[in-house]
């Protein structure tokens, strides 16, 4: 396996010199979520992350933590892999659902484990992107949920990574016990433990406004998703500019674009979607 992985940063390595002559010069931090390009790493992950800083982008958000590694390499192959290229991995998206009863010590067990692999490839943040069917089933669920994320959030913390929930459009429309599921959510965990990354095209598909949360909830948002239905921009119906001229409110410290429909292929709607942000007066 080490030989394995010192082959793949001989090889990045190499790539990243034949890139270098034609790099974009970078002008924003802007961050990309790699379930994007999902197929593209599962195929060639070395060219792909050569091509995205290609395009401009500076750093990655992970979905592909298994087993202690990031695609298939070290934590510390993975973030050299990236340093090679310009770029780090800020963060990532993982983690198990709720546990069941007696599984709470392994399940902290894994997280112990995935915390130091993450902590070693140089992560920032660490984000459950999804929360299981169980939890839309009843306000008791979703209390445990609660504590859960509270639970790793104090464990992400003494590693110093921040620890977020990243939102669909459902936990905008569900009711529990008169509870919206997403303010519940967000009221039910600890401000110094759990963080939101909130996810722009799923908020607006869920009827609400991105605005309206940053002031009820200010300071709570520390990561955007910036998603649209293909390409960031292209559909002209999703209005970007308040969110990012809400930044301070938000507590928004860093934007990750996610494309998961695509009008080209994948590595071409990421640029386009790179392009649009780069372009835009309304991002910094």
């Amino acid at each position: 396996m080490r030989l394995k992985n010192y082959l793949l940063l001989f090889v990045a390595i190499v790539m990243a010199m034949n890139f270098s002559s034609c790099t974009r010069e970078v002008k924003k931090d802007i961050g990309i979520q790699l379930w994007s390009v999902r197929k593209d790493m599962k195929k060639d992950p070395i060219g792909t992350i050569a091509r995205l800083s290609e395009i401009g982008y500076t750093f990655v958000e992970a979905a592909g933590y298994k087993d202690g590694q990031f695609y298939g390499m070290e934590p510390a192959t993975f973030k050299t892999l990236l340093e090679t290229n310009g770029m780090t991995m800020k963060g990532s998206h993982t983690g198990p659902n709720l546990p069941k009863e007696g599984e709470w010590d392994q399940t902290m067990q894994w997280w112990d484990e995935c915390i130091a692999a993450h902590k070693a490839a140089g992560a920032k943040y660490i984000v459950k992107p999804s929360m299981g069917k169980d939890s839309y089933r009843s306000l008791d669920t979703l209390k445990m949920y609660c504590d859960y994320y509270n639970a790793i959030g104090e464990k992400c913390n003494e590693a110093g990574i921040r620890f977020g929930y990243h939102n669909h459009a459902e936990e905008f429309k569900t009711k529990l016990d008169g509870h919206l599921f997403y303010d519940y959510l967000v009221e039910n965990t600890d401000p110094d433990k759990v963080m939101f990354e909130l996810d722009l095209y799923w908020i607006y598909k869920g009827g609400k406004d991105a605005v309206d949360y940053f002031n009820k909830y200010p300071g709570r948002f520390e990561l955007y998703h910036v998603k649209d239905y293909e390409e960031v921009g292209a559909s002209g119906k999703i209005d970007f500019k308040p969110a990012f001229d809400n930044a301070e409110l938000a507590g928004m410290k860093e934007y990750i674009v996610e494309v998961e429909r695509y009008n080209f292929e994948p590595l071409e709607s990421v640029a386009k979607s790179y392009e649009y942000l780069n372009n835009a007066e309304f991002v910094k």
